[in-house]
């Protein structure tokens, strides 16, 4: 893509007739390309976990802790604000690129001076060559900032979602071959490298724009002052979502932090395969109906009952199947990952609805009433964790899944005010979905309760037998409940339209752009 015209204007600008049709084959290119990351990333815990120990992957969760907060400073600011902003130009586009890339610099140089600190911190002094490693990420990601922004303002989401998977692809092949050579946690961290320098080739081959010097526009301030806004709530919300990594490592140790961590991941990865693929697209839809109350409303709305439908039904299987899952995917070693992730598994659903209320915040344009919600969901979560901290890692576990229930209301009541977007109109189209995983998650328990099935797998064998068992029960009774509550198969067809719409031999473009209107 070539963002700019000769005049500097930015011009592969989707029209309201496009809107729909690029937003759903969006979509599509990002959650078929999130499948593809999805594979790639259970190879490499599959074959890692057997090749690496849990003190690996804790000494370096005990540092990606705070580089991820580092590294993704733009990424999470100017992106959105090169997407929700009109008047973008090549020169303003230029400001912003040389304003990240010498941040990245100096948060590359301050976080490897920081592994002293945190080898005070941890009282593991490993941590240290960790920091220095990751500290080289932080400035190539810098790099590649606006040029992925840009694409996404396009919509050429099918292009930056093959850029992350190859990059995953590049973390997954480096992390093992290292790890095969018995590099230990450095093939971690080379592997985490490989991909932030991937991901950057690949956004400056896919964007061909090349920045021009810094000149004075009239519109960087303003954009830097929405950014700021955007990074100082992500990095709130990446200090709740990190907070619990904190505490575990500092409380306990590495081999403990490796055990919770690898449950956390496999709760956080299932849960981001709907919605952080879906996230730039919505926003990009949403941005452009933020004049149209009621079709934005809408439009929400029917996002909501998808996600709910497809996240409930999720949360309960894998909290009935959960120590199967870890057994199957990491093995043996890792029966203590098993018993967290099954307190990690209430919680799956409503994370998914949780997570699109910034959705909600930046469509209208209000990055600071999203900061101060998150600055609160901070504080009520911190108190959570630590309550729950005399229980190991098992009770933080706990906590997280009781934080988003707690939440859940109060962040939507609080998104919606602008838009007058109610309680109701979150309630209506999700309760059913919440009511029929509950009675089929009550009812599959009650009927394997006492079976071979019930309890922690004995081997890879026994762990699938399990999850297919549990799954197949479950599905069948949660498919019942939905059509029941919902008297008829409506929601069924819901879904079967937009996974139809999703593939290439979908609706022509014109028929779907009136059913938009």
């Amino acid at each position: 893509m070539i963002p700019f015209d000769a005049s500097g204007t930015f011009y592969p600008r989707a029209g309201s007739h496009e809107l729909r049709r690029l937003a759903v084959r969006g979509a599509a290119a990002t959650v078929s390309a999130s499948g593809l990351a999805l594979v790639a990333q259970l190879v490499s815990t599959v074959i890692l976990a057997r090749l690496l120990t849990p003190a690996d992957f804790g000494v370096v969760a005990m540092v990606t802790t705070f580089s991820l907060l580092v590294a993704s400073f733009g990424l999470n600011g100017f992106t959105e604000a090169v997407i929700q902003f009109e008047g973008v130009d090549h020169y303003t586009a230029s400001n912003l690129f040389w304003l990240n890339s010498a941040a990245g610099v100096v948060l590359a140089i301050a976080f490897k001076a920081a592994g002293a600190m945190l080898v005070r911190f941890y009282g593991n002094p490993l941590v240290a060559n960790v920091a220095t490693g990751l500290s080289v990420g932080v400035f190539i990601a810098a790099v590649s900032v606006i040029h992925l922004a840009l694409l996404k303002r396009g919509m050429r989401f099918a292009a930056t979602s093959t850029n992350d998977v190859v990059g995953r692809v590049a973390n997954t092949a480096v992390s093992i071959l290292l790890a095969l050579r018995g590099w230990g946690y450095w093939a971690l961290v080379a592997g985490i490298i490989s991909q932030q320098l991937s991901v950057t080739i690949g956004a400056w081959w896919l964007c061909r724009w090349v920045p021009s010097l810094p000149r004075r526009t009239g519109k960087t301030g303003a954009m830097v002052w929405f950014a700021a806004k955007v990074y100082g709530q992500f990095s709130v919300s990446y200090s709740m979502l990190n907070l619990d990594n904190l505490l575990v490592g500092w409380q306990f140790n590495a081999v403990a932090l490796g055990f919770y961590k690898k449950a956390y991941d496999l709760f956080a990865l299932s849960a981001s395969q709907l919605t952080a693929p879906l996230n730039n697209v919505a926003l990009a839809s949403l941005s452009r109906l933020n004049q149209d109350h009621v079709r934005f409303r809408r439009y929400l709305a029917n996002s909501l009952g998808i996600i709910a439908f497809v996240g409930m039904g999720m949360s309960a299987n894998l909290t009935l199947a959960g120590k199967g899952v870890v057994r199957l995917v990491l093995g043996s070693q890792w029966s203590q990952s098993g018993r967290i992730f099954e307190l990690f598994g209430p919680g799956i659903g409503v994370m998914l609805l949780c997570s699109t209320v910034g959705w909600i915040h930046l469509s209208v344009g209000k990055p600071e009433r999203w900061l101060r919600w998150t600055v609160f969901q901070l504080a009520a979560t911190a108190c959570l964790f630590l309550l729950a901290l005399p229980w190991g890692p098992e009770g933080v576990a706990a906590a997280w899944s009781i934080s988003f229930w707690t939440l859940l209301i109060p962040g939507f009541w609080y998104a919606g005010r602008p838009i007058r977007f109610g309680l109701s109109a979150l309630i209506a189209p999700t309760w059913r979905y919440v009511v029929a995983a509950l009675v089929a998650g009550l009812i599959t328990a009650a009927i394997i309760r006492g079976t071979p099935v019930w309890g922690t797998p004995s081997g890879t064998g026994a762990a699938l037998e399990a999850i297919v068992i549990i799954s197949a029960l479950f599905v069948t009774l949660y498919l019942g409940a939905v059509i029941l509550l919902h008297w008829g198969l409506a929601p069924l067809r819901q879904l079967t339209s937009l996974l139809r719409e999703l593939t290439p031999l979908s609706k022509p473009a014109a028929e779907a752009v009136e059913e938009y209107k």
